[in-house]
C-alpha cells in the first residue's frame, strides 16, 4: 500500500540549496517524491544567533510504515553529515528532514509524533506546504493547511525565493 507523506526540508550549513536538492534525492531512492514547493529563505526561530536556513516541503509516496521511513530518513541525513545531539537540536545543521504529515494517521511515539508537534506554529514549514497542499487537513486540528497559514501571527521572516528559468523548465 502507498503512503502520501509531507515532509519539510530545511539547510543552513554548507551549499544550502545542493544539500536540499541531494536529500530529495536520496529520498527518491527510498520512495518517490511527487511534488517540491519553491525553496524559501527563513530565519530561524528558538536557536538564532545561526545563518539563515533555506527550506522547502515536499509531498512524497512511500511504501513504508513511519517508523521504517523514520529510520530511512535518520540514515539520509547521517549520511550527509549530520549528528543529531540534544545539545544541537536547534543549532545549525547540513539538513533537517521532518515527517510532517503521513496520509492522515495520527500516533506518538517517543520516536516519531505525527502530525509534527510543531508544525502548526511554524510559518516556514506551513507556507512551503500550504503552496503544494493547500487542503490537506491537520488530522487533530482539523483545519487545512491553507487555514493554518491564515492564522498565524506575524513572526520570523519567510521569503520565497523565486524560481530561475532551468528550475522551471524541470517543473
Amino acid at each position: 500500500m502507498t503512503h502520501l507523506v509531507y515532509l519539510s526540508l530545511g539547510s543552513n550549513l554548507g551549499n544550502r540549496e545542493a544539500n536540499l536538492r541531494s536529500a530529495m534525492a536520496r529520498l527518491n531512492q527510498v520512495g518517490r517524491v511527487v511534488s517540491v514547493s519553491s525553496f524559501y529563505e527563513t530565519e530561524p526561530v528558538e536557536f538564532t544567533a545561526q545563518p539563515l536556513f533555506l527550506n522547502c516541503a515536499l509531498a512524497f509516496e512511500t511504501m513504508d510504515q513511519p517508523a521504517h521511513l523514520l529510520n530511512k530518513v535518520l540514515t539520509i541525513e547521517r549520511e550527509m553529515g549530520r549528528t543529531r545531539t540534544e545539545e544541537q537540536r536547534k543549532g545549525p545543521r547540513i539538513i533537517d528532514i521532518d515527517i510532517l504529515l503521513f496520509d492522515h494517521a495520527i500516533r506518538a511515539s517517543p520516536a516519531l509524533t505525527i502530525p509534527h508537534p510543531a508544525m502548526h506554529q511554524r510559518r516556514f514549514v506551513l507556507e512551503p506546504l500550504a503552496e503544494i497542499a493547500p487542503q490537506a487537513r491537520h488530522p487533530l486540528l482539523q483545519k487545512t493547511i491553507q487555514e493554518l497559514v491564515s492564522g498565524l501571527p506575524a513572526g520570523p521572516s519567510v521569503r520565497r525565493l523565486p524560481v530561475n528559468a532551468s528550475e522551471e523548465q524541470d517543473r
